[in-house]
């Protein structure tokens, strides 16, 4: 990965909590992906997890919480900070033999070059939109993982924000393809074709075991204010629908559980 153009959040971490964790949108996704993860063996017993572009680590603190130990890893320093802050909050033990929370500020090639360990999950999230180099990354994240391990992989899914733009009016923006002279600082740089991201994981030696929508329907509705006053209506819906075709693959993001095949050479 190139650092000087893959996405840090130092400097607006405050604005994307506040924006997007703390928002109905956020919520939706925190359910879709701890509803997808508790399904995982691996899970049933004490794990070590790996959280790569871990932001401020909802999902994998969530994870330590339950018993496993979590290794939380991103580029933003603020991130971290308020990921620590949390950990420290809800009474996560961070330091001595016994700690069950580790941050690191590493990127993902940092992370993928250090081969002395594998984890048997690993967790990457709404990170390889802001990617340089996204095509780079399924590489990247097989080689964390152990020989059959998991990786919970969610990315921003460009037919979804191209459906909800037509629906929205936006025909000159779809028409340029999402390009504008003025980039909005939490809307992603570089939404991904699914088509794309399939034959990414397949090349890297990957097979799939599940895929979610995730706001399969909070981003269409007509009446926004309905995100928030019929908020558990519509979880319950996303949550009901979101593994079933069409609305699987219309979701404003995808989520992926894929396993890592196992070759000769693992």
């Amino acid at each position: 990965m190139n650092k000087q153009t893959d996405r840090s959040f130092d400097g607006i971490s405050a604005k994307f909590q506040r924006n997007i964790y703390q928002s109905s949108k956020g919520e939706i996704r925190q359910q879709v992906l701890l509803r997808d993860l508790s399904s995982l063996v691996v899970l049933q017993q004490p794990c070590q997890v790996l959280d790569v572009g871990a932001g401020q680590g909802q999902i994998s603190l969530a994870l330590a919480k339950m018993g496993h130990s979590v290794h939380l890893t991103d580029i933003s320093a603020d991130m971290l900070a308020i990921a620590a802050e949390t950990a420290a909050t809800d009474g996560l033990q961070v330091s001595g033999p016994a700690a069950k929370v580790r941050f690191s500020k590493l990127s993902l090639a940092e992370l993928s070059a250090d081969k002395t360990q594998q984890y048997p999950l690993v967790l990457c999230h709404a990170m390889l939109e802001w990617l340089a180099k996204p095509e780079l990354a399924l590489m990247q994240l097989y080689r964390l993982l152990a020989p059959g391990g998991m990786l919970s992989l969610m990315y921003y899914n460009k037919d979804a924000k191209r459906l909800s733009n037509i629906l929205y009016g936006n025909f000159d923006y779809v028409a340029a393809d999402f390009k504008v002279k003025k980039k909005v600082s939490l809307s992603p740089q570089n939404p991904l074709e699914p088509l794309q991201v399939e034959q990414w994981y397949q090349q890297a030696g990957f097979s799939l075991i599940s895929k979610s929508g995730v706001r399969c329907f909070h981003d269409y509705l007509q009446n926004r204010n309905q995100q928030q006053s019929h908020f558990g209506q519509l979880l319950e819906l996303e949550l009901k629908y979101n593994q079933q075709e069409p609305y699987a693959s219309i979701g404003r993001y995808t989520h992926l559980l894929l396993r890592k095949q196992v070759t000769s050479n693992d």
